[in-house]
């Protein structure tokens, strides 16, 4: 079976979705014979949505992170860290190199405290970390978080890099979900524009809140 990067067989996918909609057809059939009407047959996760190739009898597909991805999916070989379209900006705010900690000002406030990744085969702690025109730097990981700051380290024998204070990051989010659900908003930026250039904010979007 071939595996996506990383993740899961594309086979073992491709079965899962043919089982979400299976299940979900059989359901509104059930219901349908019974008397009832059945307008929505929903289905979707995004691993499946990506994998699905026949949604026969399907009327509606809803997937939470379709379009963002996240190390979650990365791990699982729905995607490639290259994918993923959500970021945190942090900024760096202290060094403790007793402890091999870079501080910043993101936190799990900012992030999340999801750690979907910890049980893949690589856990990516609270996120990876990338300068500001979404490179990752080679071995560091948001290790720790607390409300308002994060902790930043290497890791697989990588070497701590030189960042000052007033360095800008970003951090690639286990959950896009949850981490988007604490912000107000997008601030959304070309990615394929230079290092300097990449902070430069084309529109916002607004976010609909709340549950």
């Amino acid at each position: 079976m071939a595996a996506g990067p990383g993740g899961r067989p594309a086979e073992e996918r491709r079965l899962a979705a043919r089982n979400e909609r299976d299940t979900a057809v059989a359901a509104a059939e059930r219901l349908r014979a019974a008397g009832l009407p059945v307008a929505t047959v929903s289905v979707g996760s995004t691993p499946t949505a990506h994998a699905a190739e026949d949604l026969t009898g399907v009327t509606e597909l809803r997937a939470g992170n379709y379009v963002f991805f996240d190390l979650v999916m990365a791990g699982l070989g729905v995607c490639r860290i290259d994918d993923l379209a959500l970021s945190v900006v942090v900024t760096v705010i202290g060094h403790r190199p007793e402890y091999g900690w870079i501080v910043t000002d993101g936190g799990w406030m900012a992030l999340s405290r999801d750690r979907g990744t910890a049980a893949q085969p690589q856990d990516q702690g609270y996120g990876l970390v990338t300068d500001l025109a979404g490179r990752p730097i080679p071995g560091l990981v948001m290790s720790a978080a607390s409300q308002e700051h994060g902790t930043v380290t290497a890791r697989d024998g990588a070497t701590l890099p030189d960042l000052p204070i007033g360095t800008r990051l970003r951090i690639l989010p286990n959950h896009a979900c949850a981490t988007a659900a604490q912000h107000r908003g997008y601030h959304v930026i070309d990615s394929g524009r230079t290092a300097t250039d990449a902070l430069t904010v084309q529109t916002v979007w607004n976010r609909v809140s709340g549950w």
